[in-house]
């Protein structure tokens, strides 16, 4: 990820694409269900926008067909987004002119972010920009949780399977978690329908 620290715990979703008009409306439907599973709904329509402007310019400037990759990344108070392409060529902010349709990509990133720029890459160059998000103490509360289930998930050994039967597994893990936490409270004495009712009092709590 041009310009971070990779020391530091995030989320990260990596989501490579084909630059055409008929892939930008599936990429933003890709990342508002990748946001929703980090607990950051609030964040989908600013989200939406970015991606369609990044991905659409792609398609614009370096064109139809060419690969290219949409990078989510959700750290601390800051949601980034990164598109990377194959083109060389970096980008460059001016004033259209009133009758213009091109030239206001740019400009109207600059006014919805809190931070952008562009960095070459070894493959062209990457567009990056940051968006705060409301939920910070969610998106690190959603951090841990995967970490969670992800050292839950290994206990298992099998492979890692993708698209919907990737995402059933992993809603069995998140199901398998659950309930083990449960036996574990009921062996400590404690009652496990209180817990359930404490933990959807504090998730209630934390989503609004």
């Amino acid at each position: 990820m041009p310009g971070c620290d990779d020391t530091e715990p995030r989320l990260c979703c990596v989501l490579p694409f084909r630059a055409a008009p008929a892939e930008v409306p599936l990429l933003r439907k890709a990342a508002t269900r990748q946001l929703a599973d980090w607990g950051l709904p609030a964040a989908a329509d600013e989200a939406e926008l970015l991606v369609t402007e990044l991905a659409t310019n792609v398609v614009k400037h370096v064109g139809v067909g060419a690969p290219a990759t949409l990078v989510l990344e959700c750290r601390g108070e800051r949601l980034r987004l990164e598109v990377h392409d194959t083109s060389r060529v970096m980008p460059l902010a001016r004033s259209p002119q009133c009758d213009e349709e091109c030239g206001r990509g740019l400009h109207l990133l600059a006014s919805m972010v809190v931070d952008w720029g562009a960095v070459a890459t070894a493959a062209g160059k990457a567009i990056w920009c940051e968006i705060p998000v409301s939920g910070a103490a969610v998106c690190a509360q959603a951090d841990w949780a995967a970490a969670a289930l992800e050292r839950y998930q290994r206990r298992g050994e099998g492979p890692e399977l993708l698209g919907r039967a990737g995402r059933a597994l992993q809603q069995e893990s998140v199901i398998e978690l659950i309930a083990d936490l449960l036996h574990w409270t009921a062996a400590r004495g404690d009652d496990p329908d209180d817990i359930i009712d404490r933990a959807q009092m504090r998730y209630e709590a934390g989503a609004a």
